[in-house]
């Protein structure tokens, strides 16, 4: 899930991040999962100012209190957690036991039990490789990373990490979208020097948020198929589809952003001989899914 980062004012959360954590909590308890991702603006509106924050315990501690959910917690950051101290957010990984953001990019390796099947995630920090937005003004296209010496370092890990995978499933996760047809629509940095990585590597989805709704895109080069996964609905929703026609004519499989809904998430499950995608509202609603053979 992205985009899920609750409240700057009391009560700090939202009835859409409540109704999205209570769900959770049944799905993940139902199917005893591994581990949660977060991809991002994981506090509203600017991030956290240390360590002690109390938004830590206002916006996480105590709405995501279900015992199926104390599990590992794996973060990457959004723009609105770069409007505070990012710092922060890593240091409190030393304090709670499930919150696991060691760094601003880095990888997750996991065996899938008993079937042979290997997943890699290479979590990026979007807005250290692209700058970041000003929603305040609409200026929704990165400008620019404010440290270029900093991006390419980036840039440069992200490949290499890429090339070395020979996991079953690859997966890439990061804050803003490659493609979405909604508000902020496609990120033209990462389409420029992400997405033939994507391609080249033969990555097995892009995982993302930053637009908050459900989205399913696919696309197709060279007989290599990626998925983009949008999840950004966990504390607001917005209908948008402001760029629908800003991605490559056919590519939206799917978008949901039901303003009388509770929010929404995705559950994800391995197996040696497929990985599927599922899109599910705040009441348990099965909206869509995708399954996705291994890499070849």
């Amino acid at each position: 899930m992205g985009d899920w980062g609750g409240l700057p004012t009391f009560p700090y959360t939202t009835k859409i991040e409540k109704g999205t954590s209570d769900e959770m909590g049944v799905i993940a308890s139902r199917y005893g999962v591994s581990f949660i991702t977060a991809i991002g603006d994981n506090f509203y509106y600017d991030g956290v100012t240390n360590v002690s924050d109390h938004r830590f315990q206002d916006t996480f501690e105590k709405i995501y209190t279900a015992d199926s959910l104390q599990v590992p917690w794996y973060l990457v950051a959004g723009n609105h957690d770069h409007n505070g101290n990012v710092s922060a957010e890593i240091e409190y990984t030393k304090i709670s036991k499930r919150w696991n953001f060691p760094q601003l990019y880095y990888t997750l390796s996991f065996a899938v039990p008993g079937s042979g099947a290997t997943v890699d995630i290479i979590m990026i920090d979007t807005v250290t490789l692209c700058g970041n937005v000003d929603d305040d003004f609409h200026n929704y296209q990165p400008t620019g990373p404010a440290n270029v010496k900093v991006a390419e370092d980036q840039w440069e890990w992200i490949e290499n990490s890429l090339s070395k995978s020979s996991a079953t499933y690859l997966l890439v996760a990061g804050h803003f979208p490659v493609y979405s047809i909604a508000e902020h629509g496609p990120t033209q940095c990462l389409v420029d020097r992400l997405l033939p990585m994507l391609y080249q590597y033969k990555v097995t989805a892009y995982m993302c948020g930053h637009d908050h709704n459900l989205q399913h895109l696919q696309t197709t080069q060279d007989g290599v198929l990626l998925n983009f996964i949008l999840s950004g609905a966990a504390n607001f929703i917005d209908p948008s589809v402001e760029h629908r026609k800003s991605v490559p004519e056919g590519s939206s499989v799917f978008h949901w952003s039901d303003l009388f809904a509770l929010g929404g998430f995705v559950f994800t499950e391995v197996t040696s001989s497929n990985m599927t995608f599922t899109y599910l509202d705040a009441s348990g609603k099965q909206l869509h899914d995708v399954t996705i053979p291994p890499r070849k």
